[in-house]
């Protein structure tokens, strides 16, 4: 498939030598000019371009950046034919990308997302962690991989973000629809645990809504606190054990 992907932070950037790996055809851009991007993330082929020429020409595109920066690009999908997936990975913390009003009332972050760019998406790679990402892919023969949950309303999207998902090395799990996709934000059950697919099963249902953003802020303090002590930062298994003992 031709694949744009915006963003070339830890998750973009994994995707981008991710899928170009599995035999995609992948643009990747960031804000700035292409020459800034690292060989590393066109290490398996794919190719720097401008934001414009990420989203030209392209059956999925992906968007890498944090989640106030999607009003930013907006003007951007003008272009972009409705029959085109696309794929959101961000999460709301308020802490980076200040108070946002109608997701702190309650609207879900994806659907904040498909009201910015008037245009439905799909959500996934949110509730995974660049490391885990990055390293704990597992060829689809091997049992018990960790899944990845996914939202989408369009069966056609549901179809090519399961696929996408699985050429990463995970298997992939619907959360349901856009609507639904609270259940894989921030202070849910299945947010950053690296969970199996009949552990997602027997969880997913556990999430309890009101109580997400609470949990999330409190995880975010732990980080924050760890970065500012004396000890060692934060690593992978430190975030992984976090979102666990708060979230499970």
């Amino acid at each position: 498939m031709k694949i744009g992907i915006i963003g070339v932070g830890h998750i973009g950037k994994t995707l981008a030598v991710k899928l170009a790996a599995a035999g995609h055809h992948v643009s990747v851009a960031n804000s700035g000019s292409s020459e800034n991007i690292h060989p590393d993330v066109l290490a398996t082929g794919a190719k720097a371009v401008t934001a414009g020429e990420a989203l030209l020409d392209k059956e999925v595109i992906i968007l890498s950046v944090p989640l106030n920066r999607i009003p930013d690009i907006a003007p951007f999908f003008a272009v972009v034919p409705e029959n085109v997936t696309v794929i959101d990975t961000s999460n709301y913390y308020p802490v980076r990308d200040q108070k946002i009003e109608s997701i702190e009332a309650g609207m879900v972050e994806s659907l904040w997302v498909k009201e910015q760019l008037g245009r439905t998406i799909a959500k996934a790679w949110n509730a995974i962690g660049s490391q885990s990402l990055e390293k704990n892919g597992k060829p689809t023969e091997v049992e018990n991989r960790i899944a990845i949950p996914f939202a989408a309303d369009r069966e056609t999207d549901k179809n090519i973000t399961k696929q996408l998902i699985e050429d990463t090395g995970f298997d992939a799990f619907e959360t349901g629809s856009l609507a639904d996709s609270w259940r894989q934000q921030p202070g849910a059950a299945i947010y950053c645990t690296d969970l199996t697919l009949n552990e997602i099963e027997s969880l997913i249902n556990t999430a309890e809504r009101e109580r997400l953003p609470a949990r999330r802020d409190i995880a975010v303090a732990a980080i924050m606190e760890r970065l500012n002590s004396a000890k060692a930062n934060p690593d992978a298994d430190f975030g992984l054990r976090l979102s666990r003992a708060l979230y499970i």
